[in-house]
């Protein structure tokens, strides 16, 4: 599976907090963070629809926007991921650093620990076969 782009994460941070959303609805909340004009969201969203991170359907006549990738586990690779790249950490992280997180709770940082660790045993079982899930 492919990472989000950080563009489309900030989408499926904003879906998985009140979904379903119109692409214009999306748009007006993400606008005074990515800087994008309306026809960018909606590239943005078919290409996330093409790479099966979003779903779209119709509903009251308009095309409504739902994510279809698991928060939890999204958030825990794509942490990961960074924690590998930039900082070159190969063990698992401590969650304490999401303790004041205004996009996870309490028993989701449970859950975000136990995928955390699963995926540095992952990574240190077979280092490449982890690296090429990502590509």
């Amino acid at each position: 599976m492919h990472q989000p782009t950080a563009p489309e994460l900030e989408i499926l941070k904003l879906l998985w907090l009140k979904q379903p959303l119109t692409a214009r609805e999306l748009h007006d909340e993400l606008a005074p963070v990515l800087g994008w004009g309306y026809s960018s969201t909606r590239k943005t969203l078919e290409r996330m629809g093409a790479k099966g991170f979003i779903a779209c359907s119709i509903h009251c006549n308009k095309n409504t926007y739902t994510a279809l990738l698991d928060k939890m586990p999204t958030l825990a690779a794509y942490v990961q991921d960074f924690a590998n790249r930039v900082f070159e950490i190969n063990g698992p992280l401590p969650v304490a650093m999401f303790a004041n997180s205004k996009l996870v709770n309490a028993s989701e940082i449970a859950d975000l620990e136990l995928l955390l660790q699963k995926l540095a045993q992952e990574s240190a079982a077979d280092p490449q076969a982890a690296a090429s899930k990502d590509n």
